[in-house]
């Protein structure tokens, strides 16, 4: 990711998502920023400031798909989240600070992952060693095994022979090593073992009705450090006795210090947060003047400030600041503009992208460009079940043309109506699937006619549509 120009993030993007090139080009050059200010002296570096971005724009024409794959392609901590989910502090809700403690989680597992990456090689080497101590354990000394500095050296070998320590550990290690290569090949897999398993309770889900996560990170440890491990022992299979030694020792290679240090500096110098349905916390004029009858919005508004223009957020691994984390918010804004938010909460997010509704040729184009297109995912899925399944041309137009027309009879929900289109579509196809492959019925045709003949019917019936589209 961080080599990947504006350009180059955008023609990414333009694999999966369609159309929306103001908004791609303002998350790629946002993106790009951070990796600019990495290379810039302290002095400066400290007085750059991330440009946060709203898009706004109605539901289903791709806001959410823009943060999904950039997730995928930039290498920094990066979580979504609903605005709808915090409430102001004193009500039922979770609190805005602990999407900054869910990002570190985040950041947390990111550089877990790669440091094991790392050690893996060394994992499995000492994993290898403790499975075949347990396959052949060393055997403790005997009464009728006496050693060599006790035997008279003139004295003859004993019926069936003596064997010295030096020959007896030559073939001993010998056998450990034929057991080596047996467990490296996967012959032993079916065998078990004995393993000694330790757990801790996971405090999170005991107190998840008191919510834990809204405690004070410190208490929230304490609780954790009352709780005492519990080990037990367990006969498992040689495969999965494997997997669980890699993992006990690739924990034990990790410094955990060292993971949350650059944790911290990744969450604070790259870290990206895209809150998603921020104009459910708008307060649009209407019912009261300004206001809502939904009081925590505003408090969640004002919860919002301190973290996006830059604050102190402790959390249990430490003191996380926000200054230079990116924002980025998205919204449908049909019933509040972004002007409905607090004039404080607009001017921290100086770059607005509107986003356009979708037009037919548009899901013409989601339909047959993207690598997994819906219709690649129905010609996979029935694939399984041994159908081959061709579109016609006209079948691709015919389904495009049925969503636009829905969209613009009912609510526009935007790209989602396609999904509900190809179900459609292919609900009797679905159902049938097993039966017609059973039957030597393989290849099945999708033309412009049967998409109508399925479809059509239900969009002309508004008031049928309500309850199938």
């Amino acid at each position: 990711m961080q080599e990947l120009t504006p350009r180059q993030i955008v023609e990414a993007l333009d694999k999966h998502i369609i159309g929306q090139h103001d908004a791609k080009r303002a998350v790629a050059v946002a993106i790009r920023n951070r990796w600019r200010r990495q290379r810039l002296d302290t002095e400066i570096a400290a007085e750059v400031y991330p440009k946060n971005i709203v898009m706004a724009g109605p539901t289903g024409c791709g806001k959410t798909e823009i943060a999904r794959r950039l997730a995928k392609l930039t290498g920094a901590p990066f979580i979504k989240i609903e605005a709808s989910k915090f409430t102001e502090v004193g009500y039922h809700g979770r609190d805005v600070e602990s999407m900054i403690r869910d990002l570190l989680d985040q950041a947390i597992s990111m550089v877990r992952a790669e440091q094991a990456k790392a050690v893996t090689e060394q994992a499995e080497q000492l994993a290898l060693d403790r499975l075949v101590q347990m396959l052949l354990p060393e055997p403790g000394p005997t009464a009728t095994s006496p050693r060599p500095a006790e035997r008279d050296p003139d004295a003859e070998d004993p019926a069936g022979g003596w064997v010295s320590t030096d020959e007896s550990t030559e073939a001993r290690d010998r056998l450990r090593q034929r057991i080596r290569e047996q467990v490296e090949a996967g012959t032993l897999d079916d065998k078990e073992v004995e393993l000694t398993l330790s757990s801790r309770p996971q405090t999170s889900v005991m107190f998840a009705n008191m919510g834990l996560d809204q405690m004070d990170p410190s208490m929230s440890d304490m609780f954790e450090k009352l709780i005492p491990e519990k080990s037990k022992t367990k006969r498992v299979k040689v495969a999965d006795a494997k997997r669980i030694l890699i993992e006990q020792e690739t924990d034990k290679l990790l410094d955990e210090d060292k993971i949350t240090t650059e944790a911290i500096e990744r969450t604070e110098h790259g870290g990206i947060v895209f809150l998603d349905e921020i104009d459910k916390i708008a307060t649009p004029e209407g019912s009261g003047g300004k206001g809502s009858p939904d009081v925590s919005r505003q408090g969640v508004q004002r919860d919002l400030l301190p973290i996006v223009e830059g604050s102190a957020v402790n959390t249990r691994h430490g003191i996380i600041h926000t200054d230079h984390i990116l924002f980025i918010a998205a919204g449908a804004f049909h019933f509040a503009k972004v002007s409905d938010l607090m004039p404080e909460l607009q001017g921290r997010f100086p770059i607005r992208v509107e986003l356009q509704p979708l037009t037919k040729d548009d899901f013409v184009r989601i339909l047959t460009e993207p690598k997994g297109a819906l219709t690649t995912q129905q010609q996979a899925l029935l694939g399984v079940e041994g159908l081959d399944v061709v579109f016609e041309p006209q079948s691709i137009e015919a389904m495009a043309e049925l969503a636009a027309r829905a969209n613009a009879q009912l609510e526009n929900i935007g790209a989602r109506r396609l999904m509900t289109i190809v179900e459609k579509v292919f609900d009797e196809v679905n159902f049938d699937a097993p039966e017609r492959a059973t039957d030597g019925d393989k290849a099945f045709t999708v033309t412009a006619d049967f998409v109508r003949e399925q479809v059509a019917p239900v969009v002309a019936d508004a008031d049928l549509s309500n309850f199938v589209l």
